[in-house]
């Protein structure tokens, strides 16, 4: 064999491979991220392999030993990564048989780099998805505290971006909260099938020896084994249904994103957001950009594309692996480091956020917001919706041409328009009446707000 081919497989080959295709076909400069997953699944390989009797406990000792050394140096950032062995894998196999001696060599007896690398990203993942439900948790969290404190400010609530009906802030903020729940759920079931064992699929086809697939899956903390080795060693399902997870929280993220952009803008100008998470202009001195949601926004695009180029990989692959599955690694990692980060990023500014109570008063006021109250002020008169949506119409075009909210107007000018209304009209036509007045489960009463929050507590307690 040649010295410049890859030992894993180099007796096969008459002549080195070529120098860019080395480079080209390596992965090891992303894939390294996977060395202690590498190390900690081929810990729990050599201990099965003595349990069988496929190793010696001496071996399996002196293995043990030198993979924990191995990881010293790498976490030391003293290990040298060579291209010319590809991957983590032989680049950590090569190192150990290199500290160790021939029984190096032995670790691999019963497996293949299909069925390792497939069980060292779950093993990565799985630990990821834990992070990331752990910032969605601080995240929502930090929603709750504010919610709770805000469960009285009155701002517009909006559709089509047109004024609609007062809400609150603590309100609006609680719709986030759901949003998120729904994405920790989904992780939450994305965890139980990336958390299924692979190992012992062997390269396609399992292997001749007497291995013990169980021991591995409880070392490894594993729930179940994978039930065919072609689809044990092929299968990316679980990477997909990630990244499938992780758009729909970026979509969220984005959305939360295009709120507080605008409502950091001097046209809405509902909160402030403090200077850390901001910066400025290189030529407009009074500019403070809201940077950090914007940047989220923007980021949503690269998991949505992650997800498009997962799906479009693996579309067309027969089984089993194929060098295909390597271009895996590199968008899994991005849309899980995009993820966290973002979900960091908005667990510390969250908390940080300061409503400007008086301006999205101000602004509720605005819009006729009332004017659905006034129509079921009607109905209860004993009018049909319909001849009160048409009723109200009239009073808003009424306002509209005089300049009136409908809280404005006396009396007389709104019995012009039916001779139900009466005095108690105005109790209806006022920011905290109206607000006050959707009192059920998952409405706007601040009562209802503080009630929501507590449950969203209880919910966080139980995870």
């Amino acid at each position: 064999m040649s010295q410049h081919t890859n030992q894993s497989w180099g007796g096969r080959f008459s002549e080195p491979v070529d120098a860019f295709v080395a480079r080209f076909t390596a992965s090891v400069d992303f894939d390294k991220r996977l060395y202690k997953h590498d190390i900690q699944g081929s810990i729990a390989h050599a201990t099965m392999l003595a349990k069988v009797g496929v190793l010696s406990d001496a071996e399996r000792d002196t293995i043990i030993d030198g993979l924990n050394a191995i990881r010293g140096e790498i976490e030391a950032g003293n290990f040298d990564w060579r291209v010319d062995l590809e991957d983590v894998h032989m680049n950590i196999e090569a190192k150990l048989t290199e500290r160790i001696g021939i029984t190096g060599k032995k670790l691999h007896t019963g497996r293949s780099r299909n069925d390792q690398v497939a069980t060292d990203i779950r093993l990565w993942l799985r630990e990821e998805i834990d992070v990331i439900l752990a910032e969605i948790t601080r995240l929502q969290d930090g929603l709750l505290s504010q919610a709770e404190q805000h469960a009285e400010v009155i701002m517009p609530g909006f559709t089509h971006l047109q004024t609609a009906q007062p809400v609150t802030f603590g309100h609006h903020l609680l719709a986030w909260f759901e949003m998120l729940s729904r994405d920790y759920e989904r992780l939450v079931d994305c965890r139980k099938r990336v958390n299924r064992m692979p190992l012992g699929s062997a390269a396609l086809a399992g292997t001749t020896y007497p291995i013990e697939r169980s021991i591995t899956c409880e070392l490894l903390g594993f729930e179940a084994i994978s039930g065919n080795s072609l689809d044990g060693v092929s299968d990316r399902d679980f990477a997909i249904e990630f990244c499938a997870a992780a758009s729909l929280a970026m979509m969220h993220l984005s959305r939360f994103s295009e709120e507080l952009v605008l409502w950091t803008s001097a046209q809405f100008n509902f909160i402030d957001l403090p200077d850390r998470f901001c910066t400025g202009s290189s030529i407009m001195p009074q500019k403070k950009n809201p940077d950090v949601p914007e940047l989220v926004r923007g980021k949503s695009g690269r998991v949505y594309g992650h997800l498009m180029g997962l799906l479009t990989l693996m579309k067309s692959q027969p089984l089993a692996y194929n060098k295909d599955n390597q271009e895996d690694k590199e968008p899994l990692f991005d849309a899980v480091d995009t993820l966290r980060d973002s979900l960091r990023a908005f667990a510390d500014m969250i908390p940080a956020i300061q409503p400007k109570v008086e301006v999205m008063r101000e602004a509720a006021r605005r819009g006729f917001s009332t004017a659905t109250d006034l129509a079921d002020y009607l109905v209860r008169k004993g009018l049909p919706f319909r001849d009160c949506h048409e009723i109200v119409g009239k009073a808003v075009k009424y306002g509209v041409d005089s300049g009136k909210d409908l809280a404005e107007m006396n009396l007389d000018e709104l019995r012009q328009f039916s001779e139900q209304i009466s005095d108690d009209v105005f109790a209806v036509l006022t920011l905290e009446g109206s607000v006050g007045a959707r009192d059920h489960i998952g409405g706007t009463a601040p009562k209802q707000v503080r009630a929501a929050v507590g449950r969203g507590r209880e919910l966080l307690a139980s995870r």
